[in-house]
């Protein structure tokens, strides 16, 4: 079947039942049921309108959409650019399309090293380590900090579990895992209890963002990570790409005082011979750590880093437009489009390719906001429910922009129906399936579910639960606060092709092409199986946006009782 057909078949298999009028009267002639008016709005997202969009955001003229560059003002002039061509309002009630993100640009060189006995570890700069201050200082100085091994570094009471135990931290630098303890199932060691930590799934225990959280509670002097790719989901050279450029934080009156004075990251080989040259076993305490009885171990070695700052002041911005709802009795419930327009930049330390063009991630999700907002806008009468589009900064610097939207909404939270939100949309062709990123949260997975199954399609429990990308992309900050959100990302069943290829791309987009330079438009690139995705989702959000009843947190969810207590 030709694709393009394939995409508007598809599409048309929605509301069959609900198409207007027949388009032939005439006796005795088969009648043919003109498709209904949302139906025709989503055929107008296309394959080439969605490769249009990434050609422009993914170009090396936006220099890699790094915040409070020229390629910054270059992006945000063309989004509110296209909006306004499409006659959409500005979401921001201000009367402008974006919403002013203040954030502290921190470019940094660091140094470490690890001394044990007298045996010093050298440490080379983005080989071995990465590392960097969050505070708003010119300088920071650890010298000779104690290192104590704290396992995954996780305070979790609700599963009785503390590696901790009452250890002191101030003044020392504590080493831990990624990702969360993988807890041993008792009736089968080997498998993982479901009990705990979700079992295979990650919980937020295992992401970066709260070790270094934990570590700034405790009051520890610095924080190592021990990365392994495997448990991280991506190799070293993401963390290398992603942590060595310059780096942002939301402004802060305290300057992030408050927060850990190093957050580093080493590589597994250095951490073999730190622990080897501590008279310890790297695997077996890794081992031991999977156990609630596991106690802190010091490690008879200390640290010592020297990082040097040039700060500058960022006034970045997300991206507001809105489609007012055509019921006044729901005028401030909005249904919120959301992706990411931010990337890497540019490093002018590499030799050939220095531009990080974010194409996949995520030029596409943001052409995919585009071009759903170009459909809304297409409707005869508006869904009764307002639909917010949304292109937030800073989401590669730990979902900034997001978490500053949640911090100054625009619209009531407590009122927000729901986030929808796109992040690397698939570039390699239909697929039957589409994958549900942290499964088991809301009923807007249910809502998909259905959209899906009424085109011919189905939806997949996330395939790579022990990743947490749920965790890792701009719904979770909205979700923090109690907004239920949909984050399906490509499928892997593809059409007319080998079962195993799907899993196959992706994997080698994630080892060679994720936060790497190469993250570029290809040639053999086919976006009609992201067309088909992008339909499916304007067709989840204008169901939304018309039904009685609010989107929910499921039984399981962690983010229920925020949602209940703000909708008692």
């Amino acid at each position: 079947m030709n694709r393009l057909l394939l995409v508007t078949t598809a599409s048309a298999c929605w509301l069959a039942a609900c198409a207007s009028d027949p388009i032939n009267t005439t006796p005795g002639a088969a009648v043919a049921a003109a498709p209904a008016a949302e139906v025709l709005a989503a055929r107008l997202i296309t394959a080439a309108g969605l490769l249009a969009h990434i050609k422009v955001l993914a170009s090396d003229e936006f220099e890699g959409r790094l915040p409070g560059t020229a390629g910054e003002d270059k992006t945000i002039a063309y989004l509110t650019g296209q909006f306004k061509a499409m006659g959409l309002a500005p979401g921001n009630p201000d009367g402008s399309y974006v919403q002013k993100v203040p954030l502290v640009g921190i470019k940094g060189t660091a140094t470490m090293q690890f001394k044990a006995g007298k045996k010093m570890i050298a440490m080379r700069q983005r080989d071995d380590f990465v590392a960097a201050t969050p505070r708003f200082v010119t300088s920071v100085s650890v010298i000779d900090s104690p290192l104590v091994f704290v396992g995954y570094g996780v305070q979790a009471p609700e599963y009785g579990w503390d590696d901790y135990k009452g250890l002191d931290v101030r003044g020392k630098t504590i080493v831990m895992l990624i990702n969360d303890p993988p807890v041993p199932s008792k009736a089968d060691a080997g498998q993982l209890d479901p009990q705990m930590f979700a079992g295979k799934g990650m919980t937020y225990y295992g992401r970066w963002t709260y070790k270094y959280e934990i570590a700034s509670k405790l009051g520890a002097a610095a924080a190592i990570i021990v990365h392994e790719t495997e448990p991280a989901a991506y190799p070293w050279e993401v963390v290398k790409n992603s942590w060595s450029g310059e780096q942002f934080e939301l402004d802060a009156a305290d300057k992030n005082a408050g927060q850990v004075a190093v957050k580093s990251w080493i590589t597994l080989e250095k951490a073999r011979a730190l622990f080897a040259a501590s008279g310890q076993n790297y695997d077996q305490l890794k081992q031991r750590a999977a156990s609630r009885e596991f106690v802190p171990v010091p490690l008879k070695a200390k640290v010592s880093f020297e990082v040097r700052n040039q700060l500058r002041q960022v006034a970045s911005r997300n991206v507001v437009a809105v489609l007012p709802g055509s019921d006044p009795a729901v005028a401030k419930e909005p249904v919120i489009y959301n992706a990411h327009w931010d990337h890497l930049g540019r490093d002018t330390s590499l030799k050939g390719d220095q531009i990080y063009n974010g194409a996949v991630d995520n030029a596409s999700g943001v052409a995919a906001v585009l071009e759903i907002a170009r459909a809304f806008k297409a409707l005869p009468v508006a869904p009764r429910r307002p639909i917010l589009f949304m292109s937030v900064t800073a989401e590669e610097q730990g979902l900034l922009g997001s978490r500053w939207y949640a911090r100054n909404p625009l619209y009531p939270l407590a009122r927000t129906v729901g986030i929808i939100n796109m992040d690397s949309l698939n570039p390699w062709g239909p697929t039957r399936d589409l994958q549900i990123v942290g499964s088991g949260q809301n009923s807007l997975e249910d809502v998909l579910s259905q959209v899906a199954a009424d085109a011919g399609r189905v939806t997949r429990n996330d395939k790579h639960p022990e990743q947490g990308s749920y965790y890792r992309s701009d719904q979770f900050e909205l979700a923090k606060v109690g907004v239920p959100g949909l984050y399906a990302c490509r499928g892997s069943e593809m059409i007319g092709a080998d079962p195993a290829l799907g899993e196959k791309l992706g994997a080698q987009y994630t080892e060679t092409r994720y936060h790497k330079p190469a993250d570029e438009i290809l040639p053999d690139w086919n976006l009609d199986g992201a067309a088909l995705d992008m339909q499916l989702m304007f067709e989840v959000g204008r169901r939304v946006a018309n039904a009685e009843a609010l989107p929910q947190w499921k039984a399981s969810s962690e983010f229920r009782a925020i949602r209940e207590a703000a909708h008692p």
